[in-house]
């Protein structure tokens, strides 16, 4: 017997994005629906495949917040499902276990959620499938759950699903911790995991999968996101296929400025490399944050003028597709593409004020006297800069963090090639 079935992990549906009251122009609405729109995309290819179940592996909703609307979309999508015969199976993740509307609202007859007081075997006979599972009962779960899973049904396909910080995985919270070894222990065919946002298939001997998250919902998830068709033949797995359901994609675009003597060469740069972004995409919008970095000829027209690239690379967004791209952030990484020896070595104005520096910066008198008027100046500045100082803090961190410690010498040591990079472009 020939099956398939969708396995999705990390739905968070109708996760909140944080922060785009600050970016104006931003498709706000495209954004905050995108999780929504993934999930749709998810039953739309369960229902067009039709597959036998869908397997969602933990973290369908986004924690403490209840919206009773995020809970009725749910039930409407899985009705969708229903109607076309296909069952869900759900284990619920950390964040499912916070969540008032996990608590509150009844779920659709075609949906099987595994029990929280202990793992259980959910068979379906007609299938000879065998899925075996456990539920969160509280956020954050520190235990290993695997030794506590049932012993594979014989002669069934039998499907594990569990929502796990894998060894290795040092960024995720350390729920469910096990191994690998102890996974392949359990001589279960298929692991259905969901947690790590990252997609991984760790072994085929036998399946032990991370789907990734349906959707991207931040410049810290980039790339293409989605769910697996999974293909069982005779009773084993033959195959595993990543689908992509994302309908907003994240990206990084890093720029090596090396080459660059100007900015304008950049922005050209930068058009070809935004094009290519959007003929990959294939019709999703992207939202793009855009990093210059190396050692540049044009780092001093780059230095300080962040909002003024963003503006730029907009409005070279806008001509390529307005409706396709959307550049979330410009970061400047550059340095000057002569170093300190190199300008000490000069003959005029630019290596004198080199060497000034590198003076003041072990001048004892001239550091006091410096970090006297910078107290002076912060202790002045108006209400409103504290609470303004996390958006700061995004492009001038290195620069704020000597600031706010008092450290003159760092301080020096930080502005000064960017100060003389500036003045070589006047």
């Amino acid at each position: 017997m020939k099956i398939r079935f969708l396995h999705a992990a990390d739905v968070h549906l109708d996760s909140p994005m944080r922060g785009l009251a600050r970016y104006e122009g931003a498709p706000a609405q495209r954004l905050r629906v995108a999780t929504r729109d993934a999930f749709s995309a998810l039953v739309d290819l369960a229902i067009e495949e039709q597959v036998s179940f869908v397997i969602i592996a933990g973290d369908l909703y986004d924690g403490s917040q209840f919206n009773v609307n995020t809970g009725l979309f749910f039930c409407r999508e899985m009705g969708r499902l229903g109607r076309a015969g296909i069952p869900a199976y759900i284990v619920h993740g950390n964040h499912d276990a916070e969540s008032q509307i996990t608590r509150k609202l009844p779920w659709p007859k075609n949906v099987h959620v595994f029990s929280q007081r202990k793992a259980e075997t959910l068979r379906i006979a007609e299938l000879n499938v065998a899925l075996h599972g456990r539920s969160y009962s509280e956020a954050a779960v520190t235990e290993n759950l695997v030794p506590g899973y049932p012993d594979p049904v014989p002669g069934s396909l039998n499907i594990g699903v569990l929502h796990t910080a894998l060894e290795g995985y040092v960024e995720h919270a350390r729920y469910a911790p096990c191994t690998v070894a102890e996974l392949q222990a359990r001589h279960y065919d298929y692991w259905a995991l969901g947690h790590v946002h990252e997609h991984e298939i760790r072994t085929c001997d036998p399946w032990i999968v991370f789907p990734g998250n349906v959707q991207g919902r931040s410049i810290r998830e980039t790339g293409p996101r989605g769910a697996m068709l999974v293909t069982a033949e005779s009773g084993r797995i033959v195959s595993a296929e990543r689908v992509h359901l994302d309908k907003v994609r994240w990206e990084h675009l890093r720029i090596d400025a090396r080459d660059a003597r100007t900015t304008d060469d950049l922005l050209t740069q930068t058009d070809r490399l935004l094009g290519d972004l959007v003929r990959a995409a294939d019709g999703r919008l992207l939202a793009v944050r855009v990093t210059f970095e190396g050692p540049s000829a044009a780092h001093g027209e780059l230095v300080g003028a962040e909002g003024l690239l963003r503006a730029r690379l907009l409005a070279i967004s806008n001509a390529i597709d307005g409706e396709s791209i959307w550049v979330e952030k410009v970061l400047v990484d550059t340095q000057p593409a002569m170093d300190a020896d190199a300008l000490a070595a000069r003959a005029d104005a630019v290596a004198d004020l080199q060497m000034m520096l590198t003076q003041a910066a072990q001048d004892q008198d001239l550091v006091d006297g410096i970090a006297g008027e910078l107290r002076a100046l912060t202790a002045g500045l108006p209400k409103g800069f504290r609470e303004d100082e996390q958006r700061l803090r995004e492009r001038d961190a290195p620069v704020l963090d000597l600031l706010n410690s008092g450290n003159v010498r760092g301080l020096i040591e930080k502005i000064g090639p960017d100060l003389i990079a500036r003045l070589e472009t006047r």
